[in-house]
């Protein structure tokens, strides 16, 4: 994770997709796949245990929306997953903007709440 004025990101390396890594959100360790479907223009995340049991396959990263939030799993983190542009100029992720000005922040790992989504 990257820290940049107070707020965690997940840092994406979009020329690695399809690739799976660890990842230690609260108090546990996760393995996530990230992978890209060109033809939506759309990220997708799939989530694991540390000893590689499936959470879920294919979570879409929406702009705005926390990852996980429509699952009931007593495994998922407790973070808050949200893909956003703090500047506020972008309204949803696209290959072009995540990593640029859409990053994936992780809520649980500072004092900033996400903005509300007016729509």
């Amino acid at each position: 994770m990257i820290v940049e004025d107070n707020l965690y990101y997940i840092d994406i390396d979009k020329d690695a997709i399809p690739y799976r890594f660890d990842i230690t959100l609260g108090n546990s360790v996760y393995l996530m796949d990230v992978r890209y479907n060109r033809m939506a223009d759309l990220f997708t995340i799939d989530l694991y245990t540390q000893d590689e049991d499936v959470i879920t396959y294919g979570e879409p990263v929406i702009y705005g929306k926390p990852l996980f939030s429509d699952m009931a799993d007593s495994r998922l983190p407790i973070s808050e997953l949200i893909a956003l542009d703090v500047s506020g100029v972008e309204t949803q992720v696209s290959w072009d903007n995540l990593g640029k000005t859409v990053f994936l922040y992780d809520f649980a790992e500072t004092d900033t709440p996400p903005e509300e989504d007016d729509a």
